[in-house]
Parts: structure tokens; C-alpha cells; sequence
């Protein structure tokens, strides 16, 4: 009996001495996922300062108008208009706008799995297209609270911390908006690449052609407003769709 407990407590201490390998942490699982495109926001950001600092503003104004508004786009209209000296209703239609497509990214992005008031709040505030593009693709029961909001933050951050570059350093030892020539192209080549990834995912052709013939016919009817017209006729089919799942399945059963 003594020599069965002292072999049960050699094994448990060989046990307890073994390192198992740690579970990787929510921020190095963000970091290994959105890692590339923190990057690309970050030099996006850097041309975003750039602007600003080449239109006369104040270097401040550019991580000050990045780190409290996060709007992407809307941060480059928003200097124009700042310099022109527009109204504050024609700055708050344009904002409208542009970021109507956010409506939609509520429909599907996983804020149910976020815990606590706080960081509910600054998940949605900090949603933009590239969380919604990375999150909004996965099974929410794998997503954690902190996966997301390490996820949003190192795209918040690196965008900001991007338009302090741009606005401490880019109109000095970039030369202004010279500098800018070739950065516009940033966001469409990361959409592009997050959209292959998103359909070696989850493969459907159907939802595929739905998006491209909303965007061509978008861009052909209103090509003004081609996100909002695009968006709202991809939602539209998608319903359809739904519906007519629906029907096909009762007559099935």
C-alpha cells in the first residue's frame, strides 16, 4: 500500500513539474491574425498626417482627429472641409453618409460576445471596416471578449499612432503631399486581399455575385453614392434570399 501512494505521488510531482505549453493570449492571436493590416493602417495613417500637415493644420490635429473620430475615409473629407471652412451641417450630412454602411455591420458583428458596458461602448465605437471584415467572418463562439477588442484597438491604435507619424514627421522628411502619390491605393488593395480571405472561409459563390452585380449596378446608377446604393441593394438580395430559403425548406418538410 505505502509503495502504491509513494509511486501515485512520484507520478503527480513528475506531473506537476511538466510545462504544458500555454494557450496563446487574445492579444497574440489578434496580433498573428490582423498584424499585417494594423501595418497598413498604420501607413495609411502616416498619409493621413501627411495631409494634414501639408494643408497648413496643426501636426496635433491629425492624432487628435484620428484617435477621437476613427472614421477612415471621412477623416480625409473632413480636413477639406475643415480648411474650407464648411458648416458644421454639411460636415455632419457628409459624415452620415459615408459611414451609413455601418448600419449594416451591426446586423452581423459579434458585440454579443463583448462583456461589460465599457467595452461594448468602445467596440462599437471603434468598429470599422477592417474589424468588421476580420471578426464579422468567424464563428462568434471562438471569439472572445478581449480577441475583439485587442483586435479593434490595434487597429485603432495603429492608425492613430500612423497620423502622429505622418503629421510630427510628413511635412518635413516626406516632402508634403508629394509623399502621398501611391497611399490611396492602401485601402483598396487591403479590401481586396481581406475578400479573398473571406471567401476561402466560407465559400459562396451566390453571396459573390450578389456583391459584385449591387456594385456594378451602383456604379452605373449612382455612382455618387455608390457604397450606400451598393450596400443597401446587397442587403436587399440577401433578404430575398433568406426568404426564399425559407419557402424551399416548408415545402421540403
Amino acid at each position: 500500500m505505502r509503495t502504491d501512494l509513494t509511486s501515485v505521488a512520484s507520478m503527480t510531482a513528475t506531473l506537476l513539474e511538466t510545462r504544458l505549453p500555454a494557450p496563446p493570449s487574445d492579444l497574440r492571436e489578434a496580433a498573428r491574425e490582423a498584424g499585417v493590416i494594423w501595418a497598413g493602417l498604420f501607413t495609411l495613417g502616416v498619409g493621413f498626417g501627411v495631409l494634414v500637415a501639408s494643408d497648413g493644420l496643426p501636426w496635433w490635429l491629425a492624432p487628435l482627429i484620428s484617435g477621437s473620430l476613427f472614421a477612415g475615409s471621412v477623416e480625409f473629407l473632413l480636413v477639406g472641409m475643415i480648411v474650407a471652412a464648411a458648416p458644421i451641417a454639411a460636415i455632419a450630412v457628409t459624415t452620415f453618409l459615408v459611414n451609413s454602411r455601418h448600419l449594416f455591420y451591426g446586423l452581423t458583428f459579434p458585440l454579443h460576445r463583448v462583456r461589460g458596458r465599457a467595452g461594448r461602448a468602445y467596440s462599437v465605437f471603434a468598429l470599422c471596416d477592417e474589424a468588421y471584415a476580420i471578426l464579422s467572418t468567424k464563428d462568434p463562439a471562438s471569439l472572445s471578449s478581449s480577441r475583439i477588442l485587442w483586435t479593434q484597438l490595434g487597429l485603432h491604435g495603429s492608425w492613430a499612432v500612423g497620423a502622429l507619424a505622418g503629421g510630427v514627421f510628413g511635412s518635413t522628411l516626406l516632402g508634403g503631399r508629394g509623399a502621398l502619390g501611391g497611399l490611396d491605393f492602401i485601402l483598396t488593395a487591403l479590401f481586396v486581399v481581406l475578400t479573398m480571405d473571406a471567401y476561402r472561409e466560407h465559400k459562396d459563390p451566390i453571396a459573390l455575385g450578389a456583391a459584385s452585380a449591387a456594385a456594378a449596378i451602383a456604379w452605373l446608377v449612382a455612382p455618387g453614392s455608390m457604397l450606400l446604393v451598393a450596400m443597401t441593394s446587397y442587403a436587399v438580395s440577401l433578404v430575398v434570399r433568406h426568404r426564399l430559403g425559407l419557402r424551399a425548406s416548408r415545402r421540403d418538410a
